[in-house]
């Protein structure tokens, strides 16, 4: 019998982040372009300086609205119209609004890019708002807001950022409105927003994907570059406070089997130096199956299926200001709320005495630097991620720097970073769960004063 020689493996190739060119149309709006051979479907990530704060007094919800109904149809099409034509290029179209502002997304097959260009700068240059829809996408919201309430996940989050943020403070609300606002919201209102907020000279967009044949210089001229609007002063982004005095707020579901947990407060940016330390001592807290917090609370104790760490930007400012939430969360059965709370806040205190160890630090930079590959090989990936950094007024180059500083970053700095993050004393507990049940345990441990609010 013939065997054929065994395959060897090849050289590896070094890896890089990809660096986009950056320019700026007539009209005022910047262009971010990545080439990236291979990718035959193109992604599209236009940022609008439209962020949340930005939103009508009672209000709260418009720039979700408004993001949504940029897909209902423009002057020349309609609703049904517009999405028709974007199936025949193939193409998706999502848009949603954040703190920082209002995103589009769109993917399409490379060879029909200059054609969805075009429908997404018609969606840009004049939306329809018919009233019709925009009632329809209003009543849709208010469907959605009972299935988050009932959410404990997303629960949690409500009741995190309500107990952490001074009440006057967009960021103490529902990014997406709340019943009694949205329901104040109208076509006129959206379109207002829209006169107010959005317009080429403030906006970014983002094009990665294999451009071989294509003439984008020519396709964004007669697309986006034909969108036309007033020039706009950069908004000042008002300063975040917040109170991360330890205490808990228990949201009462009596009768639920499992407690769900949120435990954060707010700290550094992606401006701050810390930051690569931050993320490094955050993942091996509770980044991964093999993180501290796994370790102890899924698999030796099992109280859990899983409890993750994590650090989320919120909002960044041009002057190299900004802030993330920085949290833990997971789920547990109700009788053991109690104990597993102890037993984290175990792990926080021996972090904080112990430190990390070299082993912790060394497993963490491999699985954060050697996933990126594999993390950005979609063009959407790729794409999602600049624009994050325009939004976050960072430099086009952070990705690709922020792996070389984490593999930079030693024991010591992971270490000092987490604990700073995750003091045991500065941290809001949030427990959705059957206050009956968990209020006296709790109440046990001392991590703060206890106030349980109606579900």
């Amino acid at each position: 019998m013939h065997f054929h020689p065994q395959p060897r493996p090849g050289t590896a190739t070094p890896w890089d982040f990809p660096a986009p060119g950056r320019g700026v149309l007539p009209n005022g709006l910047t262009v971010l372009r990545c080439h990236r051979p291979g990718q035959q479907v193109v992604a599209v990530e236009v940022s609008l300086d439209a962020p949340l704060d930005a939103e009508p007094a009672g209000l709260d919800g418009v720039a979700t609205i408004m993001a949504r109904a940029f897909s209902e149809g423009t002057d020349k099409l309609s609703a049904e119209d517009f999405t028709a034509e974007l199936e025949r290029c193939g193409a998706t179209l999502d848009a949603h609004a954040d703190h920082p502002g209002v995103r589009l997304s769109l993917e399409v097959p490379a060879s029909r890019l200059p054609k969805a260009l075009g429908l997404l700068a018609d969606a840009l240059r004049a939306p329809a708002f018919p009233d019709n829809e925009i009632e329809r996408l209003v009543l849709n919201r208010l469907d959605e807001i009972p299935h988050e309430l009932a959410n404990p996940a997303r629960r949690a989050a409500m009741a995190l950022s309500d107990t952490l943020f001074p009440a006057d403070s967009r960021m103490s609300r529902p990014r997406q409105g709340t019943q009694e606002t949205v329901e104040r919201i109208d076509a006129a209102s959206v379109r207002a927003f829209y006169e107010a907020h959005v317009r080429p000279a403030t906006a970014t967009a983002v094009v990665v994907g294999d451009l071989t044949g294509v003439d984008l210089d020519q396709a964004l001229a007669d697309t986006l570059g034909a969108w036309t609007g007033s020039p706009a002063e950069p908004r000042p982004v008002p300063p975040v406070s917040a109170d991360d005095t330890g205490r808990v707020i228990i949201v009462d579901r009596p009768g639920a089997v499992q407690t769900q947990l949120l435990i954060g407060r707010t700290g550094a940016d992606r401006h701050d130096s810390v930051w690569p330390a931050q993320v490094l001592g955050t993942y091996c807290l509770g980044g991964t199956l093999t993180s501290r917090l796994d370790k102890v609370l899924r698999e030796e104790k099992g109280y859990t299926y899983g409890v993750r760490a994590f650090a989320q930007v919120l909002r960044s400012a041009p002057d190299g200001t900004g802030t993330a939430m920085l949290a833990v969360s997971g789920s547990v059965d109700t009788p053991n709320t109690g104990p597993a709370l102890a037993d984290l806040w175990t792990v926080l205190r021996t972090l904080a005495a112990e430190g990390l160890t070299d082993t912790e630090r060394d497993v963490a930079v491999q699985n954060l630097v050697g996933v990126a590959p594999l993390k950005y090989e979609t063009a959407a990936a790729v794409a999602g991620t600049l624009a994050d950094q325009v939004e976050q007024h960072l430099a086009d180059d952070f990705q690709a720097r922020l792996y070389e500083r984490l593999a930079e970053t030693g024991t010591v700095e992971a270490t000092a970073a987490v604990v700073a993050a995750f003091p045991a004393d500065r941290l809001v507990t949030v427990l959705v769960g059957d206050a009956a049940e968990i209020a006296e345990p709790v109440k046990a441990l001392g991590i703060g004063e206890v106030t349980v609010i109606p579900a």
